[in-house]
């Protein structure tokens, strides 16, 4: 999780559930263990950011602007977070060069947690893309949610994927949802009301996450890529020529979904021959995301057989 972007301050579309959290502590009946489910950039942790940041800077003079739903920059809660020293914030995540979080990670949490607290603050656990834990560290995260030490609350972040029924049975799910309307209308918010500038319409599916859209802009930027100019089609043929599955984070996690959004597009109805080809490809996605198959040679055969058909 990336909690250096001035994106953060703000909090958009999910003021409901927001308050909804915040008065449930208020009341003291929040519960220990949440988990916070929706699409991959729908705007999960900038909602578990604002809460921890209104709850632990309560009792700064610059607090938590609750008319605005804005974190004050010039907090002491939000200084120490953004530069990772907030002891009574700790954030797990999937490391860079790993494909899941490791036992160790959770290891290293629960001696974390057994160290005496600096203040009376509730402590926080975030954990981001829980369904990227493998089978040791849910076991060893189970044993700590079990019983979780005294004032500690734990935030889970799932990008709608199955939760085994143990965790679940640990924790309290919210579902976190948005119209197609107001993932647009945040991004365009998020791209200072640039974004029919920035991107073509043919790029934007309407099941895509303001988090998608954003990063995509951000990605075309440093790639100098002109997204406006570009339809889903071409868009795909450059992915694929210039191998950015390879080399950049975002486009490998989400090439799979611009691939099955260039199928949606496609009128399948008037050829069998189509409607065969997109069943095959769709379960060849599917394989290569659960078995991590070659992804070449699924991008190449791709271009071959549908984009250049």
């Amino acid at each position: 999780m990336h909690i250096d972007s001035q994106s953060h301050l703000c909090l958009f579309g999910h003021n409901k559930i927001f308050n909804l959290l915040k008065d449930l502590q208020l009341n003291k009946n929040l519960p220990n263990k949440i988990i916070l489910s929706g699409e991959k950039g729908i705007g999960k942790c900038t909602l578990a950011y604002h809460l921890i940041n209104y709850i632990l800077n309560k009792n700064e003079n610059q607090k938590y602007d609750l008319d605005n739903f804005q974190i004050n920059k010039d907090s002491t809660t939000y200084k120490t977070i953004l530069n990772g020293s907030n002891p009574n914030l700790i954030i797990i995540d999937i490391n860079s060069d790993k494909k899941s979080i490791d036992i160790n990670q959770i290891r290293d949490l629960i001696i974390n947690l057994n160290k005496s607290s600096f203040n009376t603050k509730p402590r926080f656990v975030l954990i981001d893309n829980i369904d990227f834990l493998n089978t040791n560290s849910i076991n060893a995260l189970l044993k700590i949610l079990e019983e979780p030490n005294y004032n500690v609350h734990f935030i889970l972040i799932n990008n709608n994927k199955r939760i085994l029924p143990t965790l679940l049975s640990r924790c309290i799910n919210f579902k976190i949802t948005l119209t197609n309307k107001e993932s647009l209308n945040i991004t365009n918010i998020l791209l200072e009301n640039n974004l029919e500038n920035l991107i073509n319409d043919d790029l934007i599916n309407y099941y895509f996450t303001p988090g998608i859209i954003y990063n995509l802009v951000k990605f075309a930027e440093i790639n100098k890529i002109d997204l406006s100019n570009l339809n889903l089609k071409n868009f795909l043929k450059l992915i694929i020529k210039e191998s950015y599955y390879k080399k950049d984070p975002f486009i490998q996690s989400v090439i799979f979904h611009f691939m099955e959004f260039y199928f949606q597009k496609i009128n399948l109805s008037f050829s069998n021959k189509l409607i065969e080809k997109y069943s095959y490809f769709l379960r060849k996605i599917s394989d290569t995301k659960n078995y991590n198959l070659d992804l070449e040679s699924l991008f190449l055969e791709f271009e071959d057989e549908i984009l250049n058909g």
